[in-house]
């Protein structure tokens, strides 16, 4: 090989391909934090290559009522990568939120907000604040599983799955380990829903025995939101369920006193999404005041999973210098601490002129690895023996007397199928029911075998057969009951996979 051609072969090497990104400019303030965002990772050597969607509010008022039109969908899908920034839902009925299509049609399931103070130029009560909350992104009562079943009763299914757990609590360990967090903490409310939550504690508790170098703990969510607003700092990282997450996110944020400033990461195993977690500010859209902080960070965050982590940090040193330097935006500007109020431009323009600092007082961002990918391995269901042992009738009646309604129901005796007991909003009101209970239109009548019936402490519950729930639900019907909904009632692996009722 001569000498030219071992130079043009190392020369080769060097050569490193760009990440290809989907960028979506957003609506209101989007396009001009977007520019102001790609022009930063410009200046600071990010090795990608920007492909535009278009997403939001044009696309929703030409007719996609899901915000996104088949084009982007083709760049997502080859690009993996998605930076977005905010978008405009126009109001009126039937328009679909956008980010809920994209979690769940791309599989984002984990949602990554981290949250810092940056006191004294920033205010907060908290200046030692540094949380990451780490939140499920796909189901729990955002599967969106809702019913009308009586004229009085709606209803929500609150949908949690082992895979989800499994991910999302996985993730956010790991999420720990690369970023060398020291503890995890759980939320969860599984005092109350012992079957849903439960199971979220219960895989929370196995997985976190693979990371005995990260402390781990489990608070309940109502007192673990009161203890987050109150002394965050004693929170590192956060994992919990999708509802509570959304919840506690911005409590986070309020109280770090940086909304404005947060980005957040949508995580999926094919793809991920990376935007600001403020809205489009059509108010201030094209006056030159907007902050683009929030999509800079969450634009860290995405060079972070795409292994330029060393370009990230050296964009967010940039950003804390001029922070901290007194350059700021209108939202954050203090007279008593800001030394100029900027523009968008302007500030975009200190950023870059920081490549290369870092901060004195605020702590810098250093990466140890410049690889911060993290990598899910897939579930692997495990079989369990499933006995049905019972079923749950739901019936639509409009009387008041449990008393008169359980008389009838308790001299069934279909298959061996025998009423245990009868709920309504899911307090027990038959057998031995109280009077003061406030009884709606939406009865669960719970029918189970003899055996479960007679031994009350510990049931004894027997297997029956799907025609047995058939039957029992062909002579309701007959006998003129309205019957809504079953649900039912099974054990796994001799484990009851039903909750009890109030007081049952």
């Amino acid at each position: 090989m001569s000498t030219l051609e071992l130079v043009s072969r190392t020369e080769e090497k060097k050569i490193k391909v760009p990440v290809k990104i989907a960028v979506a400019e957003g609506d209101g303030i989007g396009p001009e934090i977007m520019k102001a965002t790609l022009n930063i990772l410009k200046k600071a050597g990010a090795e990608i290559e920007p492909e535009f969607i278009e997403l939001g509010e044009k696309a929703y008022l030409a007719g996609k009522t899901s915000g996104i039109d088949e084009d982007a969908w083709g760049i997502i899908k080859n690009n993996k990568i998605i930076l977005k920034a905010p978008i405009t839902t126009p109001q009126g009925k039937g328009y679909k939120s956008l980010n809920v299509t994209l979690r769940k049609t791309l599989g984002l399931f984990a949602n990554v907000r981290p949250v810092e103070a940056y006191s004294p130029f920033v205010p907060t009560h908290f200046p030692k604040m540094d949380v990451v909350i780490i939140r499920e992104n796909e189901e729990d009562l955002y599967a969106g599983v809702e019913h009308r079943q009586t004229q009085d009763v709606y209803q929500c299914l609150k949908l949690i799955t082992r895979p989800g757990c499994e991910r999302i609590i996985r993730y956010a360990f790991e999420y720990a380990k690369v970023y060398n967090r020291k503890k995890v903490t759980c939320m969860v409310k599984d005092n109350i829903m012992k079957i849903t939550d439960g199971l979220f504690h219960k895989v929370f508790d196995e997985i976190a025995q693979e990371y005995p170098e990260i402390k781990n703990e489990v608070q309940i969510i109502d007192i673990g939101s009161a203890k987050l607003a109150a002394q965050p700092e004693d929170y590192d990282v956060i994992v919990t369920s999708n509802l509570y997450g959304d919840i506690i996110s911005d409590i986070a944020a309020e109280i770090g006193g940086s909304v404005g400033m947060c980005g957040s990461s949508n995580i999926g195993k094919e793809v991920a999404m990376f935007e600001a977690i403020h809205g489009s500010a059509p108010d201030i859209a094209s006056k030159n005041i907007a902050n683009p902080s929030g999509l800079l960070n969450a634009a860290i965050s995405m060079l972070a999973h795409i292994g330029q982590a060393e370009i990230g940090d050296k964009i967010k040193n940039a950003w804390l210098c001029t922070i901290e330097q007194g350059y700021h935006t209108a939202d954050i500007y203090r007279k008593d601490v800001s030394r100029k109020q900027v523009g968008t431009e302007e500030f975009t323009n200190i950023i870059i002129s920081n490549i290369g600092r870092t901060p004195n007082l605020l702590p810098k961002s250093f990466s140890s690895s410049g690889n911060r990918m993290i990598n899910i391995p897939d579930y692997i269901r495990k079989e369990q023996k499933k006995e049905l042992v019972g079923v749950d009738v739901f019936l639509d009646w409009k009387e008041a007397d449990p008393e008169k309604l359980g008389s009838v129901l308790s001299r069934l005796d279909i298959y061996q199928l025998k009423l245990k007991m009868i709920t309504n909003r899911g307090v027990k009101v038959y057998p031995e029911g109280l009077s003061e209970t406030y009884c709606t239109d939406h009865w669960r009548c719970r029918f189970v075998s003899q055996s479960a019936i007679i031994n009350k402490d510990e049931p004894d519950y027997k297997a029956i057969e799907f025609e047995h729930i058939l039957a029992l639900q062909s002579v309701l019907h007959h006998l003129g009951y309205d019957v809504i909904k079953t649900e039912n009632l099974y054990e796994f692996e001799g484990h009851r996979g039903f909750s009890l009722g109030q007081g049952e």
